[in-house]
Order: structure tokens, then sequence, then C-alpha cells
């Protein structure tokens, strides 16, 4: 069925167009306006209207260049649906390489919002309004905080068979069943009816290859599974993600300098050192243990830690770790750039994997 002309923030976008527009949001102090800009790729036939957000968290880049990424695939030409592309949420953020709002406040705790509220209130009722609102799912993309790095991950609530099904075709091996946070979009966007999932990749402030090419690809999966883009007639059959119900940090027993043992989406046993902490002079060394099986889907980068810090995130599996590991090592495999000399690139000049 040929679709209907598609409204949004004041303009209309008729079937198989694309459009660029922009939000106003708050004024900043020094009174320039400033805006959110999003682009809508309408396509002719009927379908789900999918929302694709980054930088929420305005220090949180490698969703900025996943959307970039997407925009310039040929396929989406053909797609059946809607696509709300919105690379920066946090403008403000983006500019000043801040997590948070000029107010200190974080957007993703900040939802519903409201339109007489504080400066992160209003952002967050603008977003919901315009955008979240419009659409039938969404995807939001985000990364570590800083110093911190996350392996490619998917966090969803799957008690709703839609969200597990996105969840699932985003085809990474770490997927892992999680709470929804007081305030954050994922509620907001569940309170709305609107099936959701987050994918955490990389660390604030930095590009990671990897990270890029896995949430591409999985964007790219999740349309499929939506019957936004067409099935793959023929496609190589991966193993199903194996679910993670339980995650948790593990902390620093005592204050010193940080040495890592084990790398991101290395395997933790129980009981083995997952790395050592010492004064600067190395009279006294502290072994930091891992408290059950598990994987490493996160870790800090900063060696100079405090009693207290959380240093591993671990995720935890009711079967042998060891089926989880050996998914994570493939797929770091197949995404990983090849950098030598005779690497064939793409058009961007990234070698091809």
């Amino acid at each position: 069925m040929r679709s209907k002309p598609f409204e949004i923030g004041g303009h209309v976008i008729q079937p198989g167009e694309q459009k660029t527009i922009d939000i106003p949001l708050a004024a900043m102090a020094t009174h320039n306006t400033i805006d959110m800009t999003v682009h809508v790729i309408h396509g002719k036939q009927e379908g789900p209207r999918l929302f694709i957000s980054a930088a929420i968290h305005g220090d949180e880049l490698n969703g900025v260049d996943i959307i970039r990424r997407m925009l310039k695939q040929k396929q989406l030409k053909r797609i059946k649906g809607t696509i709300i592309a919105i690379p920066v949420v946090n403008v403000h953020g983006f500019i000043t390489h801040s997590r948070y709002l000029p107010d200190g406040r974080d957007l993703n705790r900040s939802f519903p919002g409201s339109s007489k509220g504080s400066l992160a209130g209003r952002m967050a009722n603008t977003f919901l309004k315009e955008i979240v609102q419009k659409c039938t799912h969404g995807i939001d993309l985000h990364t570590a905080a800083r110093h911190r790095d996350n392996l490619p991950q998917i966090r969803a609530d799957l008690s709703s068979e839609v969200v597990k099904a996105m969840a699932l075709k985003f085809e990474l091996p770490v997927i892992i069943d999680s709470k929804i946070r007081d305030g954050s979009l994922r509620q907001a966007a569940g309170d709305a009816g609107i099936p959701i999932i987050l994918y955490e990749a990389g660390e604030a402030l930095r590009f990671n290859e990897v990270a890029i090419r896995a949430g591409l690809r999985g964007i790219i999966g999740v349309m499929r599974e939506l019957g936004m883009l067409p099935s793959l007639k023929k496609k190589e059959v991966s193993k199903p993600s194996i679910v993670s119900t339980n995650t948790s940090w593990v902390r620093a027993p005592y204050s010193g300098i940080l040495r890592a043992l084990v790398p991101l989406g290395g395997k933790a046993e129980k009981g083995s050192i997952l790395g050592v902490i010492a004064d600067p002079l190395g009279e006294n060394e502290y072994q930091v243990v891992a408290p059950e099986d598990g994987i490493v889907i996160g870790r800090t980068n900063l060696p100079l830690v405090y009693e207290g810090d959380a240093l591993f995130h671990l995720a935890y599996y009711h079967q042998k770790v060891d089926a989880v590991l050996d998914q994570v090592e493939s797929f770091q495999e197949k995404l990983e750039p090849d950098y030598s000399m005779n690497a064939p690139l793409d058009p961007e000049g990234f070698p091809i994997q």
C-alpha cells in the first residue's frame, strides 16, 4: 500500500522523499538559537516508522558515524516505511564534549520531561513528542562513559517478543535482558508502546571501527526483521545469540594503580585474577578477583583507581561461558579491519572486512 505524507517538525515529507529538517531547541545563554537536526527517509510503501538516535549523551560519538554510514546505504531508497535518523540528540553536550547538558542533568534520565521544565526536561519532552511518539520502533545508540570501554552489546527488555526479535537480529554475541531505568528514553518509549533496543559499544569521545561496523550491520538486520528491507536470499547461518540475564561490576578493593590482565571480551573464571592494584612503588599489591564465571563486557581504561571504583563489567550466563566466548571471538575476527598494505578499501578508505 502506498504511503501517506509524513509530518514532522512542521514539515511534510511526501512518499519517496528524503528531507533534512531542524527542530528548534531551547536557545543558548548567548540567545543564539540551537536546533536538533533530523534526517527523514519516507518510503513509497507503507511500513514501520523507525527512529535511530545517537549522542543522547553528547560525548558518545560512535552512533553519530553509524548513522552517517547508514544514510549512505543505497538500499534505503527501496525501504518500506520511514526512517527518522537523529545523529546528535544532545547538541549542547556534543559541542562541549560533555555527557551532560549545561544544567548538569543527564538527558537520558529526564524523560518524559516537560515543556515548562528545566533545559533537560524541555529537550526530553521535545524529543519525545516530535520524534518518538511519531514512530513505531526505535534504536538508541550509545557508548561507555569516558575512560571506559564496552564490548558491542544490546540491552533491552526481552519480555516483549517484538523487542526480543529486534535484539536477536542485531546478531551480537552479547545481549543483556536489562531492566529499564527511570527517566530513560527506553522507559518513555516503552510507556508509549514503542519497542526499543539500546546498542552499547566503545568508549566516549573515540571512534571504534569494530563497534561502528557492528552497529551498522545490526541496524540493517533490524530493518530486515521489521520488513523495511527485503530479507537476504542467501545468508551465512550464525549461531543464535546467548542472552545474559545478570551482569555486575567488579570494584576496586583498594586505591592504587591498576594493571588489567583480562581484555574486553575475555573470559573471567570464578576466582581468577582480573587485574592487580599496586602502590606507585609496588610495595603492596592487591588482586582483583572474578566472583563468578563470565565474560568481560566493559572495563575501565584508567590505570589510576580509587577504592570502590568500577573496574570490570561482567556478564553471567546459565550455560557454559565457553560457548559465548567462541561467539565473541568469531564476531571480532569477522569485523576487525585488515590494515595490511594489500587490504582492499571501501569507498571511505576503510579496509573491507
